[in-house]
């Protein structure tokens, strides 16, 4: 399971009616540690709901955030408005999804891990693109995941080699479901770490707000967090093309 290089990894649909190319935004596998077998889903960007080839008007008035997810028999799609909605999940074949996929995975068999603080930091300095993977485990039902996601945002202190990955969204699975039941749980989120034994994740979940005259409704926020013992690894992307210094 060589790092992805997500700059250049895209899936695409094969339906006539819309072959679709989304960017590859974070993979997930999910490994059945009694049997073996594991799937791995791959997170694309979000996008607004639209009239695909409409001749005016292309967003929808009633509009939403729409962020597919694609594994390889189920895939779920996230449809977010403003309020809660019974259609906020919705699970259905791959086949289904566009008539399947097409992948264009850029594999990076060059990353290189970096293992400690100074490194991380140093790598981070040096503008060179960084790929994390936390790997998380229901010890119960004898599953684990591994999740891998380009960091968008890292934080450093240069005098005291700290750092701090604050990236999302990503797949949030429920590791208690069975393999083939995955997409029933996944929850977008955002992940942070600052060491290599623990993960915190904020999950999108409905989320009660108020307004300043005291009415309250619900919506869907990243409010639920949770924090995980996790395995995480930190690894740069030789890069090697020159780049304009401001």
């Amino acid at each position: 399971m060589h790092i992805l290089d997500y700059g250049a990894s895209f899936l695409s649909g094969v339906a006539p009616f819309n072959t679709v190319r989304f960017w590859v935004e974070s993979r997930l596998r999910v490994i059945d540690e009694t049997s073996g077998a594991f799937a791995d889903y791959y997170q694309c960007a979000s996008c607004k709901s639209e009239d695909t080839f409409a001749e005016h008007d292309l967003f929808f008035a009633d509009n939403y955030d729409f962020l597919p997810i694609f594994g390889p028999e189920w895939g779920a799609i996230f449809r977010r408005h403003a309020y809660l909605s019974e259609g906020y999940r919705s699970v259905l074949p791959a086949r289904e999804m566009w008539g399947g996929q097409r992948l264009r995975l850029r594999e990076r068999p060059d990353a290189r891990e970096l293992a400690e603080n100074e490194e991380i930091c140093a790598a981070t300095a040096q503008w060179e693109p960084l790929v994390a993977r936390s790997e998380i485990r229901d010890e119960v039902a004898g599953r684990r995941a591994i999740l891998e996601y380009p960091v968008k945002t890292m934080n450093v202190q240069p005098d005291t080699l700290k750092y701090q990955v604050d990236t999302g969204p990503v797949v949030f699975p429920d590791l208690s479901l069975p393999l083939d039941r995955q997409p029933h749980g996944f929850a977008p989120a955002f992940v942070a770490f600052n060491t290599p034994h623990f993960a915190d994740f904020v999950i999108e979940a409905p989320t009660a707000v108020t307004n300043a005259a005291g009415q309250t409704c619900d919506t869907y926020h990243f409010s639920r967090r949770a924090s995980l013992p996790a395995r995480n690894t930190l690894f740069a992307l030789p890069d090697g093309i020159p780049s304009i210094t401001r």
